[in-house]
């Protein structure tokens, strides 16, 4: 988050990005994303820690068709029966999975649903939020990250997590800082990264582009940690999940309804609206008189 708050507070100081200045209705615009938020970063990271990875990674699945019903309550938008029909064969590859788990985990388990729901409530606000005459995708990273750094340091003292990390004896590694620092730094670009998704696809896209990564992610689990208990049905689960997000991808992609992209009004240089419509103007006045 301190990452976040520099990176793009240098940048609106030399004009290289804009986002509205703090203002009282701030607050009133973000709500709930700063909340949505931090549920869940605190929701992945117990889930993570409650379950093998490669389950945890197919109870993830389950944000997809979350994403989807909050798009068509809170967005209003329509999906084709194709593009339902991957999703349920996603859902349906994750049922296979988790139902065939020999490592059933209770708590687990509703973590990782609650992180599913935190997920997806968080990829639909924040699309709704994105309005470049609202706050912009830049001013939805920069206020989140502004509201919930004090609040999630508050957490970090109470849990004795930032006890921890200042008593960790590898600050003095230089390397070690090194790497810290550019995790931090990439922390933000998978962030700002999944909003820009979010910003020119949909927050189901989004999903679904992460849920294909993470299969990947489940097929080294199996090799790797030692944690993965083989399972036909799971494993026939996992390979279901991976063929319906390809799918959703070949449709997303070879649609021939291809959505207008939407202009980046946030480094649009000013005039520049006044002059298009202008010139729609003249040409319209021009195809009045021929």
């Amino acid at each position: 988050m301190a990452a976040t708050i520099m990176i793009l507070y240098v940048s609106k100081l030399n004009k290289i990005i804009h986002f509205p200045d703090f203002d009282k209705k701030i607050p009133v615009k973000l709500f709930p994303l700063p909340l949505l938020y931090v549920g869940n970063h605190l929701s992945g990271l117990s889930g993570t820690s409650k379950l093998s990875l490669p389950m945890f990674t197919v109870l993830r699945k389950f944000t997809i068709p979350l994403t989807l019903l909050l798009e068509t309550i809170v967005l209003g938008k329509q999906y084709s029966l194709g593009i339902v029909a991957s999703v349920f064969a996603i859902i349906l590859g994750a049922f296979i999975a988790a139902g065939s788990d020999l490592a059933f985990n209770l708590e687990g388990y509703v973590i990782v649903f609650l992180n599913d729901i935190f997920t997806a409530a968080n990829g639909v606000y924040t699309k709704q939020k994105m309005d470049p005459k609202e706050l912009g995708k830049y001013g939805v990273l920069f206020y989140n990250a502004c509201f919930m750094i004090i609040p999630t340091l508050i957490i970090s003292v109470s849990t004795g997590d930032l006890q921890q990390a200042t008593e960790f004896n590898q600050w003095k590694n230089v390397l070690f800082v090194m790497q810290f620092l550019l995790s931090c730094f990439l922390g933000f670009l998978l962030m700002y990264s999944t909003v820009l998704c979010s910003y020119y696809n949909s927050a189901l896209t989004t999903a679904v582009v992460g849920a294909i990564k993470n299969v990947s992610v489940a097929y080294i689990g199996m090799l790797v940690g030692g944690d993965y208990i083989f399972s036909l049905l799971n494993f026939i689960g996992l390979n279901i999940c991976m063929a319906g997000g390809l799918r959703y991808s070949f449709l997303t992609l070879s649609s021939q309804l291809k959505p207008k992209q939407p202009v980046d009004e946030e480094n649009t240089p000013p005039g520049f609206e006044a002059l298009e419509s202008g010139a729609e103007c003249r040409l319209g006045a021009q195809g009045g008189h021929s």
